[in-house]
């Protein structure tokens, strides 16, 4: 935990009811559980490593624009939260299409986003989006210890387990390469160690499955 202190503001709290009513009705994929909790983790990710209210606001809304309309909503970011927010949910989106139906496909998608990223030298854009992969990936791992391989049915349209761990490691490696930021690498060192244990224990499973 970082010992830097960061300033909360009603901003937050607008934030966090600005992401329940955008989220509302979403779910984490393959289950029951409402998307916010993914975007409140991430917000406590970022609050906890001395992240500012800037970050830990496009934190909360690192995902809406990419999943809840696009441009016009990361505009509707900017009048509500600044251009800085704007600016760092833009650079933590892998797509702004308006319509999910539009996107590119999840490889094209994830390969402009690492490189868009290894580009990039805002730190408050590695942050959020080293601590938006820790969260996921953490999910991915406690989910798969319980449902094991049936977990990949979730993310069939993503690849599977070979593409999922793949965007993983290009990820991690971009953060390494990244603009200096001492509050990013505990993150990333957690990130490595989940996705280290995820392939490993996915493997294990798989091997199972041809045995």
């Amino acid at each position: 935990m970082n010992e830097a202190e960061t300033h909360l503001t009603d901003r937050f709290l607008d934030a966090v009811r600005y992401a329940a009513r955008v989220h509302s009705g979403q779910r984490r994929k393959g289950t029951k559980i409402p998307y916010l909790g993914h975007l409140l983790a991430v917000a406590s990710l970022v609050i906890d490593a001395g992240g500012t209210e800037d970050e830990a606001i496009a934190a909360l809304l690192h995902d809406a624009a990419e999943d809840q309309g696009g441009r016009r909503r990361l505009e509707d970011i900017r009048t509500h939260f600044g251009s800085r927010v704007a600016d760092i949910v833009e650079s933590c989106s892998d797509s702004l299409e308006e319509d999910p139906k539009k996107k590119a496909p999840w490889r094209e998608r994830k390969q402009h986003y690492i490189e868009h990223l290894a580009a990039e030298d805002d730190i408050s854009t590695y942050l959020i989006s080293s601590a938006d992969k820790l969260h996921n990936a953490r999910s991915m791992l406690d989910d798969y210890r319980v449902v094991g391989d049936r977990l990949w049915s979730r993310f069939s349209r993503d690849g599977g387990r070979d593409r999922i761990v793949w965007n993983y490691r290009q990820l991690i490696g971009v953060y390494n390469a990244g603009p200096a930021d001492p509050r990013r690498s505990s993150i990333v060192r957690r990130l490595t160690d989940v996705v280290d244990a995820l392939e490993t224990e996915s493997a294990h499973g798989e091997e199972s499955a041809h045995d």
